[in-house]
């Protein structure tokens, strides 16, 4: 039996008992017959619950994007990695297989190396949900570089904290998003925070909705011409179970927004496990989480979690209610998606239209939802059930 994938409840109570009797053993024989290792760990586990403190797999050697493309490559080179659907539902939709997202994250970590990023330095990304977005995140993973997505919804005062707080030396960003029938103005956002930034060296620009932007002489640059230039393949640099991944703020609403600092062996075991578990992933599924890559269930569960298993995993850049309310259901039918994550407010949201929105749409092919951002409430889940699962989709309140 492997402990991997659990496929029923009674097999859930067995490796859930094994997991709790000896979390050393469990967690071990989960890291080693799943993942790609350059070096062996010395130490499952240490903690100190006093300060807090935990560390996992200490010793071992690794790249988390080996396992999230590389290892991949050779059985699913082909299967659509990441499935972009974009805000205007006229745009087609773009298929990236592993094979080309490994060539993208190559390219745009030469870029980054050729703008002095090395391992160790932080990159605040602050883009709209596109595929640049997760390229990004994972190029910074391919070269050691610490990523900190900043949530493109996000004022100038807020970007400006949280560059500053982490001594961010590049920025990321598009042009402008587009959100529905209106476009925004991230590079003005960008513009604006970075007059109280002092550790920015550089601004690569994304275009994305071909808008007029101001560039400024010696700090930013268009990034399409340097991918065009960079070479296709790039070596990832080795990293220490420890090392941090990523940096991610929490939203502020208690105070100052707090960096919380996620190091990469524990995390990418974490990660790729609950999300094979939760959602019951299967080879050719089509799994989508609405989420946004600024918050940490995109990074777990859009990202590094779904590419891990090998997983085809939508992005989706728009909104639940343009061009109209049915879009979810929409995208759900075009795409045959079988496991569906969003959240109660977007579930609420939805239940309060009239259901022909739904009743439209072949949503067949799903079999499993999930709800997450807050505890679901009793009305959105019966809601969700009966129209969205049929009554026959189980629902996984994360």
């Amino acid at each position: 039996m492997s402990n991997y994938h659990i496929k029923h409840l009674e097999e859930y109570f067995q490796v859930y008992r094994k997991s709790v009797r000896n979390p050393e053993s469990y967690w071990e024989e989960i890291a080693e017959e799943h993942f790609m290792w350059h070096k062996r760990w010395d130490n499952v586990l240490s903690y100190d619950f006093e300060k807090p403190e935990f560390k996992w797999f200490e010793g071992a050697k690794l790249n988390i994007t080996e396992n999230c493309i590389d290892r991949h490559l050779r059985t699913r080179g082909d299967k659509t990695a990441i499935l972009f659907e974009p805000n205007n539902p006229d745009e087609e939709a773009q298929h990236i297989s592993y094979n080309e997202l490994h060539e993208r994250v190559a390219k745009m970590a030469n870029v980054l190396k050729s703008q002095g990023v090395k391992k160790g330095d932080r990159v605040c990304i602050y883009l709209p949900m596109i595929p640049e977005l997760a390229v990004s995140v994972l190029a910074c993973a391919r070269i050691g570089a610490i990523h900190s997505v900043v949530f493109a919804g996000f004022s100038s005062t807020a970007l400006a904290t949280r560059i500053n707080d982490s001594d961010c030396k590049l920025v990321i960003t598009s042009d402008g998003s587009f959100r529905g029938s209106k476009t925004i103005d991230l590079k003005g956002i960008v513009d604006e925070g970075l007059k109280k930034c002092d550790s920015v060296e550089t601004v690569l620009v994304v275009n994305r909705i071909n808008a007029e932007i101001e560039m400024k002489e010696g700090r930013d640059q268009w990034l399409q011409p340097l991918l065009e230039k960079a070479e296709t393949t790039c070596a990832p640099e080795i990293m220490d179970a420890e090392d941090p991944l990523f940096i991610l703020y929490t939203s502020g609403s208690t105070g100052t927004p707090k960096g919380m600092v996620h190091t990469t062996a524990g995390y990418m075991v974490y990660s790729a496990f609950t999300f094979k578990n939760v959602f019951q992933y299967r080879e050719d599924d089509v799994y989508w989480c609405t989420a946004d890559i600024g918050w940490i269930t995109g990074h777990s569960y859009i990202v590094y979690g779904p590419l891990a298993n090998g997983a085809t995993t939508v992005m989706f850049e728009g909104v639940p209610s343009y061009p109209d309310y049915g879009r979810f259901w929409e995208i759900v039918e075009k795409h045959k998606v079988t496991q569906f994550y969003t959240a109660p407010t977007a579930i609420r949201a939805l239940a309060k239209e009239n259901l022909e929105h739904v009743e439209k749409y072949d949503l067949t092919s799903l079999k499993v939802l999930g709800t997450v951002g807050e505890p679901i409430n009793e009305e959105a889940w019966h809601w969700y059930d009966e129209n969205i699962g049929k009554k026959k989709c189980p629902i996984v309140d994360t």
